[in-house]
């Protein structure tokens, strides 16, 4: 396949209430460096590696006439979406999310597929979850 058409995937989009509070939640409870906010606050990015995690309000002009309006749910249902960190220390990543502001959801427990995995929740009610990477043969024991 040509270069040109190989894709790279390349922003994860969080459509938030307030992107500048957004922006300082995910740098304090998950570790992230701030890349970018605009003056307007309506576009901020975090370093994130190869793909970027931005923020972007709810609802504005330009994708709510394109694309539609965003849900706004008020309910324990979770959106269609989670955003996944992995780290080396879940237990301590965990830990530092809810004494930051995230709201604890599960505590950090060992999978069945070689993960240890906790969840929380962000300050717009998004599911985070923190966990370890896989490992490759779960089955396996040392």
């Amino acid at each position: 396949m040509s270069s040109k058409l190989t894709p790279a995937f390349a922003y994860t989009v969080v459509y938030v209430k307030d992107v500048a509070k957004s922006v300082s939640f995910y740098a304090d409870a998950f570790g992230y460096n701030v890349r970018r906010l605009d003056e307007s606050h309506r576009w901020g990015e975090l370093e994130s590696g190869q793909t970027t995690i931005a923020f972007t309000p709810k609802h504005q002009h330009e994708t709510d006439d394109v694309t539609g309006e965003v849900e706004d749910t008020q309910s324990q249902r979770r959106e269609a979406v989670e955003v996944c960190f992995a780290y080396g220390d879940v237990d301590a990543a965990y830990k530092r999310a809810v004494e930051n502001g995230a709201v604890p959801v599960h505590e950090p427990e060992d999978k069945e597929w070689g993960q240890k995995v906790g969840y929380v929740r962000d300050i717009d009610g998004i599911v985070v979850r923190i966990g370890s990477h896989v490992r490759n043969n779960p089955s396996s024991t040392s």
